[in-house]
């Protein structure tokens, strides 16, 4: 098959393209802007490969987009492309407005134009596949409910509330127009390649330089964590073989409070980088309690019984060894994050573009 996929540089986006291109035949086109947070380095390793194809594009470029959308000729396009760290949607609710939202409303409608140019058997077997987040349901209270595909939305934070826009435009195309969409809804990644800015990476590389380790408010606020290559399984299975206007949430079944996920990278490195840095005698030392953020969700957790049950689909990593792996894998690749440290990492796009 041929499937496009918006945002391939980014996190999750990466992961996914990695696995088409080292477990199928597939041809992969990546579509992505390349913002701060777009880095080519993350498809290094599969960017030689005469299936792997890349465009400079942003998703609000509808010419662009119908151009290399004919052009490529895909069977499912595969949506990634957002703006996803909710303090940056905070401070900038604009570029989430605009790409999260207006993007997703310029990528279907070239979908829809490009769909309809289809013959009734292409028509029949194309696929759009819009990725969104379990952030869209808001909070969890107490310790006992799981996000269902049936939770109502509800979502807090300016990021949140623009991918449930997305959500019901995406659905929307599907009912009005016909477009075969295809949603999903996952819990908190994980794992290689994710970027410094986030929890998990920004702990363990902190800690390696002898800096703070900041944890909002108590740490008290949980998370379903699931392991980004996991993930990448999931999507590529529901973009392959879900039923038209399905909805499927995607967990890890990890549900962890923030400042056990703390506790633990503090451990691991422990074990993995024993040499402390600034003569400090724990990691556990850096730990620090900062303000709590605007509108905090206390807790999300995933039902993922529905895509198990239709599709055969479960995590294969623990949190435990999904963590272990994604420590070592950051202590095994300093260059990948001193890259993005010194911003060297946006020039590698001229070695990639092609």
């Amino acid at each position: 098959m041929k499937i496009l996929i918006t945002g391939g540089a980014g996190f999750i986006g990466s992961a996914v393209v990695r696995y088409a291109i080292n477990h199928t035949e597939d041809e992969v086109l990546v579509v992505d802007k390349l913002t701060y947070a777009g880095n080519l380095e993350s498809l290094v390793n599969v960017s030689t490969n005469g299936r792997f194809y890349f465009k400079q594009i942003d998703i609000c470029d509808r010419k662009s987009l119908d151009f290399t959308i004919t052009d490529f000729g895909p069977d499912i396009i595969m949506h990634l492309a957002a703006e996803s760290h909710v303090d940056r949607s905070i401070d900038n609710p604009s570029a989430f407005i605009e790409t999260n939202i207006i993007g997703t409303y310029v990528l279907l409608e070239a979908a829809l134009a490009y769909w309809k140019t289809l013959d009734k058997s292409k028509q029949s077997t194309f696929r759009f596949h819009h990725i969104s987040t379990d952030e869209v349901y808001g909070d969890l209270h107490g310790t006992n409910g799981l996000f269902t595909e049936k939770t109502s939305y509800s979502p807090s934070s300016p990021y949140s509330a623009s991918k449930a826009s997305s959500d019901h435009l995406v659905r929307a195309w599907h009912r009005t127009f016909g477009l075969p969409t295809i949603v999903t809804n996952c819990s908190n990644n994980y794992g290689p390649y994710h970027f410094p800015e986030k929890l998990i990476p920004l702990t363990i590389l902190n800690a390696l330089e002898g800096k703070q380790l900041p944890i909002y408010g108590d740490g008290q606020q949980v998370r379903d964590w699931l392991y980004v290559e996991d993930h990448a399984r999931a999507l590529y299975l529901v973009a392959t073989k879900a039923k038209v206007g399905e909805t499927y949430n995607i967990g890890g079944h990890n549900e962890q409070k923030n400042i056990d996920v703390v506790n633990m990278v503090c451990e691991l490195l422990e074990e993995l980088a024993p040499n402390k840095p600034n003569g400090i005698s724990s990691y556990k030392e850096l730990i620090t309690y900062v303000t709590d953020r605007p509108g905090h969700d206390q807790r999300y957790a995933i039902d993922a019984s529905k895509i198990f049950k239709d599709l055969g689909w479960k995590p294969q990593e623990t949190f435990e060894s999904g963590m272990r792996k994604t420590v070592n894998w950051y202590l095994n690749n300093k260059s990948w994050c001193e890259h993005i440290k010194d911003g060297s990492y946006i020039r590698t796009k001229q070695s990639i573009i092609k």
